[in-house]
């Protein structure tokens, strides 16, 4: 079996993270596949770029944090092939092995003691008044939000083309139901559990209090657009990458993308133990 792996080289003791999970590996005869940076972390020569790591390796393994695995879920694109994220340091929502556990991690590998967690993906399209129009990939939430002003800014949010509302607010969120635990969750917005096929739309700080978080069937396509008054740009999001200006008479759709991204974890760790562990819920 070949493991494609992405390290994140800022992480502290990423290094001393992958070669543990390298020998790991190659105790138990699996053939690592290296993306090009973290095989100069590690003082390999060669390495393929993260985008070639799904068409060369049957699993595909991050180290580094959550927010690691957002940006390696972005690069590695479109792919059927399971991706496990291991954090350095302490549990996460998407990196659900730790660093201590990457012996363990080895031998589910091996054994196929492993199970697949399949997370909704946003498909997320700006499209201009000119005509143009740039495609984005998100996992936890898209955004539109006020760019480079301090003050509330207006905006139209629709469902399958039907006005949902006007908003006077700091943003709209359009999250998944694993990122319900990211930045809608920040704003206000519900949990929600990964399997459920929903979105939800959470506003940030709206001026009217009324205006709450909407779940709803992620068979639709949600729009939102800046108030044809608008004078600054807003600026579009997706899992706080490609920082886009959105102008009046531009558009954002968001729909489910065709495809998606299927969450590696050990058996026996679950998306309740993590909300219990990052969000410090206790008994009475």
């Amino acid at each position: 079996m070949k493991v494609g792996i992405i390290a994140n080289p800022h992480k502290p003791g990423a290094r001393s993270a992958l070669d543990h999970l390298l020998g790991a590996l190659a105790a138990r005869g699996l053939e690592p596949v290296l993306e090009k940076k973290t095989a100069g972390l590690c003082g390999r020569a060669g390495g393929i770029a993260a985008g070639d790591l799904a068409a060369t390796a049957e699993v595909l393994v991050v180290l580094g944090g959550d927010g690691t695995m957002l940006h390696a879920a972005s690069s590695i694109g479109g792919t059927d092939k399971p991706i496990a994220g291991i954090n350095i340091g302490t549990l996460g929502f998407l990196t659900t092995v730790t660093d201590g556990e990457i012996e363990e991690f080895a031998d589910a590998l091996v054994a196929g003691d492993v199970v697949v967690s399949p997370r909704t993906l946003l498909a997320a399209r700006v499209l201009r008044a000119d005509g143009s129009t740039s495609n984005h990939l998100a996992l936890n939430e898209a955004v539109l939000a006020r760019g480079y002003t301090g003050r509330l800014v207006s905006l139209r949010a629709t469902v399958d083309g039907e006005l949902l509302n006007d908003y006077r607010a700091d943003g709209l969120i359009v999250a998944t139901p694993t990122g319900s635990t990211a930045y809608s969750l920040s704003a206000g917005g519900p949990l929600i559990s990964p399997s459920a096929g929903v979105f939800v739309i959470t506003p940030v700080c709206p001026h009217t209090l009324s205006q709450r978080s909407l779940v709803l069937d992620d068979g639709v396509v949600i729009g939102m657009e800046p108030d044809a008054q608008s004078v600054e740009p807003m600026l579009f999001t997706a899992d706080g990458r490609d920082c886009v200006e959105v102008d009046a008479g531009d558009r954002v759709e968001v729909r489910r993308a065709d495809y998606e991204l299927k969450l590696l974890r050990l058996k026996g760790g679950s998306f309740y133990e993590a909300l219990r562990q990052k969000l410090n819920w206790r008994g009475g």
